[in-house]
């Protein structure tokens, strides 16, 4: 762990030299889905691909936490967007088992933080500096957080990135993890209608950006040493005093992928979606009603030229 307008990036293909072999067709390539929208429209775009360049596809269900040891195994073939701000140690276990290998950024740019509806700052004189949240906390507070405010957190699976940045900054906030991605746009929507205060962790790209004029708060930039160094940033005794770490956004196969499906495996290491692209889909998801299948054939059907040639220069 976005009204988002993801847009998939032009793609493009450093020339291959030849097709690569299509490998065990007979058999469905497994892609894993996680649990938000974002995730659902770049594993459906990426599953389209496939199937246009002539394989079976199986989409997984699989928590973005706990997938890594489907994927090590063979029962998952490709997960197709990890966040590297809240990736699990076992991912890098598994990376350096070699069971587990890397296939190239998604290419979407990414933010991620602690947020609040633009109004907010009417109820928070000083935001957007994250100082400021020291002399309000009480506009967040709730039955279950008093004396403290209140921080909406990710989901528990998710990690704990908001509530490692209130211990770090010695802010007077508990983290109450949301239910699911779901959870935090009702809690967005439901501030923006009653103009009512919200500290919340999210991210960008996400639809609910633009519809909701969510703010990030500016907070100490997250630089490697603030992770590991406590005397690094404003509290000394602490790690996590700062800003998330830039994202990057990346996909993995199982090891096995490349030699099971060598052409398979080429697509996906190739296929990148912008923003532009993503949140469009998102919000025709989230916002509108739209069914991902029909929203992703939609997208492939307009779009073609920006995917096509990744499947081509794989196949043919």
């Amino acid at each position: 762990m976005k009204k988002l307008s993801v847009s998939l990036m032009a793609l493009t293909v450093a020339g291959a030299a030849q097709a690569a072999d299509m490998g065990a067709v007979d058999e469905p390539i497994k892609l894993a889905i996680n649990e938000w929208t974002g995730q659902h429209v770049t594993t459906h775009v990426a599953g389209e691909m496939l199937k246009a360049a002539g394989y079976n596809v199986e989409f997984v269900t699989a928590g973005m936490m706990n997938q890594f040891q489907a994927l090590a195994d063979g029962d998952i073939d490709a997960t197709l967007e990890i966040w590297s701000s809240n990736v699990s140690d076992e991912y890098a276990k598994k990376i350096d088992e070699g069971t587990v290998v890397e296939i190239g950024d998604l290419g979407l740019a990414a933010k991620e933080g602690i947020a609040y509806p633009a109004h907010v700052a009417d109820l928070c004189p000083g935001l957007p500096a994250w100082e400021a949240l020291k002399d309000c906390a009480q506009v967040f507070a709730t039955a279950e957080t008093l004396p403290g405010g209140r921080l909406v957190d990710y989901p528990a699976d998710w990690g704990t990135p908001g509530a490692d940045r209130m211990t770090g900054l010695e802010l007077p906030f508990k983290a109450v993890p949301a239910g699911s991605e779901g959870a935090l746009i009702a809690e967005l929507r439901a501030s923006t209608e009653r103009k009512s205060p919200l500290l919340i962790t999210f991210w960008q790209p996400h639809w609910a950006m633009s519809a909701y004029d969510v703010q990030f708060v500016e907070l100490p930039a997250g630089e490697e040493a603030c992770f590991n160094d406590p005397a690094w940033g404003p509290n000394p005794n602490a790690i996590n005093d700062c800003d998330f770490s830039p994202s990057r956004i990346f996909k993995a196969s199982w090891s096995g992928m490349e030699d099971k499906w060598p052409a398979a495996y080429e697509i996906l290491s190739n296929y990148q979606l912008a923003v532009e692209d993503q949140q469009p889909m998102m919000g025709a998801i989230d916002v509108d009603g739209g069914q991902v299948e029909e929203v992703v054939a939609a997208w492939m059907t307009e779009n073609e030229g920006k995917w096509r040639p990744v499947v081509d220069a794989a196949t043919q």
